[in-house]
């Protein structure tokens, strides 16, 4: 097995997992390594809506959608709908896309100026379920100049505008016409992009057909399956058996292809971490020695060498260490002797058991992982292990995330996030106190005002240097007071067949497998010699 470590020049909402599928995507597994021009997937999660009005496709790579702009695989902007970059003025505060000619959704009907302003102002209106639509605030007004031109007017420059851009554009005429929240467009999307959407059964696949009149040029992968498989072990299976054409998997089960010759593993480095929320309206994780003594106690490259078997990093906050954004000063070792100072001068005293207590409370709680998630499972049972040797309780437990998301305001949850594009993206909804509880964006509740007047410099201040400043100060002051601790950031493992030409991989969000992947650009993908 060839193995290709392809990793992004660019340094940079937990999903639910899904219902693993016992039966083949084509039926007996016809997919599965039959035909050049077919491939199947298999992913562990399906999206919630293929609906860019509630967030799908948000930072880009829609197979179904493009946006303005899109990224290529170093993660730079180059024009997607928009025939070039923008033309900015007004000190950074207009932006003028025009739009390529000849575009046409897949139902044959023209692209217009109407439907980027349509699509834009249906995600900012507040009747829409689009949890990030913080992202789009600083948009003070959008409109059409003509057919073929849009012009955006920002309320105060904001340096990363252009990259949220890559917004996936919708048809005004069909999805003008329904509730955003609830329509048929949800599930039965019309866009401009290489693919269709041919078939959803829920839980077990989704399943795409290349869009000939596609602008870019026909894709030469014509069906594209995406099989939904929770479990990893299962995912690993199907792809040796040849049901898969390829899936993304856990580094342990990808190394188990080393002796396949008829595959090649890609590995992606990622905004993609793992933390521990600490929700403040807890007793106990929202005390700010009990934060600080986890943030302490925990082993972080001990996780990236045995849980990630080296395929990733260590996290000392949202930002990865090799992000050009990186504080480099809050590099920090497990420290245990600190950790157990800083408890006894808060007053949590070891009892006999070893546990600690204050004021008659034990320094205990749980940590819910979702059920079927190895990484995050090992994840937690690690957390658990190094927070009792400073003597802090972590009772683990799995769940679906049906159950955990009631609870999260007061139980902690082993969570995934990560954004690429601009530290903007992912800081603002982890951090800011105005969306504590929204959702998945900060779930841990975290109110501090000088991480909130930091985001909101990072975001209005268009000078490089001061948003630097603004987001060393953010992350020295995570250090201090953290609101979550954070453990590792992954690299995403894909095993795939040997039979086509063209892939590779970006710095990839979070949200992996589905749209990311070396799948990213499946429609550029030629068929092997």
């Amino acid at each position: 097995m060839t193995t290709r470590r392809i990793r992004g020049a660019a340094a940079a909402v937990a999903m639910a997992g899904a219902v693993a599928a016992c039966s083949a995507p084509g039926g007996g597994g016809g997919d599965g390594g039959a035909s050049a021009d077919s491939v199947v997937i298999g992913v562990p999660a399906e999206p919630d809506t293929l609906s860019p009005l509630l967030g799908y496709g948000k930072d880009g790579n829609s197979k179904i959608f493009d946006g303005l702009l899109a990224r290529d695989a170093r993660l730079r902007l180059k024009p997607a709908l928009a025939k070039e970059l923008p033309e900015v003025t007004d000190g950074g505060r207009t932006y003028t896309y025009t739009l390529r000619e000849g575009v046409t959704f897949s139902d044959g009907e023209p692209l217009t100026a109407g439907d980027v302003v349509f699509t834009y102002r249906t995600v900012l209106d507040e009747g829409t379920n689009n949890t990030a639509r913080s992202e789009l605030e600083v948009i003070k007004e959008v409109r059409a100049d003509g057919d073929d031109k849009v012009v955006f007017t920002l309320d105060h420059p904001y340096a990363a505008f252009a990259a949220r851009t890559v917004l996936p554009v919708v048809p005004e005429h069909i999805a003008g016409e329904q509730d955003p929240n609830t329509g048929s467009f949800n599930t039965e999307p019309i866009g401009t992009g290489p693919y269709v959407l041919t078939d959803w059964s829920k839980g077990e696949k989704l399943t795409f057909k290349a869009n000939p009149d596609y602008w870019g040029g026909a894709p030469k992968v014509k069906k594209l399956t995406m099989a939904i498989i929770a479990d990893d072990d299962v995912r690993a299976t199907r792809l040796r058996s040849g049901d898969l054409d390829g899936a993304t998997l856990p580094p342990n089960l990808a190394a188990t292809f080393a002796s396949d010759d008829g595959k090649k593993t890609y590995e992606a480095t990622s905004y993609d971490f793992r933390a521990v929320t600490l929700p403040t309206a807890n007793p106990v994780t929202g005390d700010t020695a009990i934060r600080r003594a986890l943030d302490l106690a925990v082993d972080r490259e001990a996780m990236v060498d045995r849980i990630l078997d080296g395929a990733g990093r260590p996290a000392y906050g949202p930002l990865p260490l090799d992000d050009p954004w990186f504080a480099k000063d809050v590099e920090r070792p497990q420290d245990l002797t600190e950790a157990k100072s800083i408890l006894d001068e808060a007053g949590w005293k070891p009892g006999e058991d070893g546990i600690r207590a204050k004021d008659g409370r034990p320094a205990r709680f749980t940590l819910y992982y979702p059920s079927g998630d190895k990484v995050r499972q090992d994840h937690a049972l690690a957390y658990a292990s190094d927070a009792k040797k400073a003597g802090i309780d972590v009772r683990v437990e799995s769940a679906t995330w049906e159950v955990i998301e009631p609870r999260m305001k007061h139980d902690a949850v082993l969570a995934g996030f990560g954004s690429t594009g601009d530290p903007d993206f992912g800081l603002y909804t982890l951090l800011h106190s105005s969306l504590a509880g929204d959702g998945f964006n900060n779930m841990a509740r975290y109110d501090n005002p000088a991480v909130d007047k930091a985001l909101d410099a990072g975001r209005r201040n268009p000078d490089t240097k001061a948003r630097k400043a603004a987001y060393d100060a953010l992350q020295r002051e995570l250090v201090e007071d953290p609101g979550y601790t954070f453990l590792t950031h992954i690299d995403h493992v894909y095993v795939l067949a040997d039979r086509w030409n063209g892939l590779t991989t970006q710095t990839e969000p979070h949200e992996h497998g589905f749209a990311s992947g070396p799948w990213w650009n499946v429609e550029d993908w030629q068929p092997g010699a």
